[in-house]
């Protein structure tokens, strides 16, 4: 039997599946997407609501330690989210996730960034620091980037909960189905 393949997701409230039904969250879909597909994979819900760069680099490697084995095959790495909306320095937020990178590749553990981008409300000069973060750190680090997390879901009312900021289930799907692609392609197959 082909060994299980471990992928820790580890984020804020969209890897937790805040407002969701347990089955309806971004870590359940994905794991049944990916199964329905013929992967043997587990997908671990590392997501925190309300987290931000500075906490997710607080408990990166607790959370690394506490996976099966100590090592996750991939992490999906999707923080930043409430930096922005909190209006945290860009130049905090880019140097947490340095950090997290760095001890993601010295631990060589491939990771597949799952970004964010600023909220227009923030102005323009933030928007450009901010968003640039994870592209800049995706090419430093050699790693894989999907560029928005929300892609395809922000702004669409119909996708997404009551505060019109997580994705309901539908929305979560639609993410799924747009990430769920690219770790087949880039880490599941040979």
């Amino acid at each position: 039997m082909a060994k299980d393949y471990q992928v820790l997701a580890f984020g804020d409230s969209l890897t937790a599946g805040y407002g969701l039904a347990k089955e309806d969250g971004f870590t359940a879909q994905l794991q049944k997407y990916l199964r329905d597909q013929g992967h043997q994979v587990t997908i671990i819900n590392a997501g925190v609501s309300g987290d931000t760069t500075s906490g997710g680099l607080a408990r990166l490697e607790w959370s690394l330690a506490g996976t099966p084995g100590g090592k996750p095959d991939l992490v999906l790495l999707a923080l930043g989210g409430n930096d922005a909306l909190r209006g945290i320095d860009p130049a905090i937020s880019r140097t947490n996730m340095d950090k997290m990178l760095t001890i993601l590749q010295k631990a060589n553990i491939d990771t597949l960034i799952l970004g964010m981008m600023a909220p227009p409300n923030m102005g323009e000069d933030y928007e450009n620091k901010f968003n640039t973060i994870f592209p800049d750190l995706a090419e430093k680090y050699k790693v894989d980037l999907y560029p928005f997390f929300l892609d395809g879901v922000a702004g669409d009312l119909s996708l997404n909960q009551g505060d019109a900021m997580h994705p309901n289930a539908q929305g979560v799907q639609a993410v799924v189905r747009r990430i769920a692609p690219i770790i087949i392609d880039k880490f599941l197959t040979p």
